[in-house]
């Protein structure tokens, strides 16, 4: 994997300080894929290494992993059919704080928990201080 950085002084875009280049080369079953991405930063060539901005690149995708990944495959939210008014964003706060919940409460499978709850409605919302 490289990167390669290009710094920025002539461009109109505000707060644009370089241009990534990020060449991978993966090998699956014997074959050889490369690939290339491309990304934009408001690092400064002095503030961030090429390295620095590679980890900065592979946390991004620590989260997309750790929590969009999560909402797409478990909680089906790509397959949601609330889509207007405040509806979908209610709904998007709502997944968030169930993840949120489920981790602090030490649970590292999001799936199984929410397996394990479904059905228990009183005491889940006992568990978070809600007396019906």
């Amino acid at each position: 994997m490289t990167t390669t950085t290009i710094g920025t002084d002539t461009s109109d875009w505000p707060g644009l300080r370089q241009f990534l280049k990020l060449e991978r080369e993966t090998t699956v079953k014997g074959k050889v894929r490369k690939t290339t991405s491309y990304a934009i930063t408001s690092h400064s060539v002095k503030s961030a290494t090429a390295a620095e901005l590679l980890t900065l690149w592979r946390d991004r995708w620590g989260i997309e992993n750790r929590l969009f990944w999560v909402k797409d495959v478990t909680f089906r939210e790509d397959h949601s059919r609330i889509r207007t008014g405040n509806a979908a964003y209610a709904m998007s706060v709502i997944r968030n704080a169930s993840i949120n919940y489920i981790r602090a409460s030490g649970n590292s499978c999001i799936a199984k928990a929410l397996r394990e709850n479904a059905l228990l409605i009183p005491r889940t919302l006992a568990k978070l201080g809600i007396v019906i």
